[in-house]
């Protein structure tokens, strides 16, 4: 039996984040300098007799981050969705100011979409599976880091004096 890894549990987004990392594990263990078998048994969800330490974990996420990977934070939001807390990233001021407040409205409003539509699905036979359970859980995270980059695009804007250009709605 295959065994299928959730995004929102930590321990399996990180091994699933570490996999992806280019080069593969082995790559990441020698970017760690450590071993790729100490590694691999670290970040087994099924061996339970290692694991690895907090600053590994920071350095993992890190490391994929640096190298690009765009769920190199997964981790760090299952951790939280664990204990009841959500994360978003915080834009920097400078590419904040580049895109149009609109579209960071826009791009709230598909997020919260995402979400409904993903409930919507889960709840259409009256029962919500565990990957269902997973997948709304991840759209929901997607929708507040959505929300917490329009604060702080707002907020950068408002700390720089800049007014935001009021949002046109269409004549109708």
């Amino acid at each position: 039996m295959t065994r299928r890894y959730l995004d929102m549990n930590q321990h399996d987004a990180l091994y699933t984040v570490a996999r992806k990392f280019p080069g593969g594990i082995d790559a990441l263990a020698r970017a760690l300098d450590m071993s790729p078998n100490v590694l691999r048994n670290k970040l087994s969800p099924s061996i339970a007799s290692h694991y690895p330490s907090f600053e590994e974990v920071s350095l993992i996420v890190e490391r994929c981050h640096a190298a690009g990977l765009p769920d190199a934070h997964l981790p760090l939001h299952a951790l939280l969705v664990r204990h009841g807390m959500a994360a978003f990233t915080v834009p920097q001021p400078q590419r904040a100011r580049q895109d149009d407040l609109s579209q960071t409205v826009c791009r709230v409003m598909s997020d919260v979409g995402a979400v409904a539509e993903a409930v919507s699905g889960a709840l259409a036979d009256g029962n919500v599976t565990e990957a269902e359970a997973d997948l709304i859980e991840r759209k929901f995270h997607a929708a507040l880091s959505a929300l917490g980059a329009w604060r702080a695009r707002l907020r950068s804007e408002n700390d720089a004096g800049i007014q935001p250009a009021p949002l046109v709605h269409p004549q109708v």
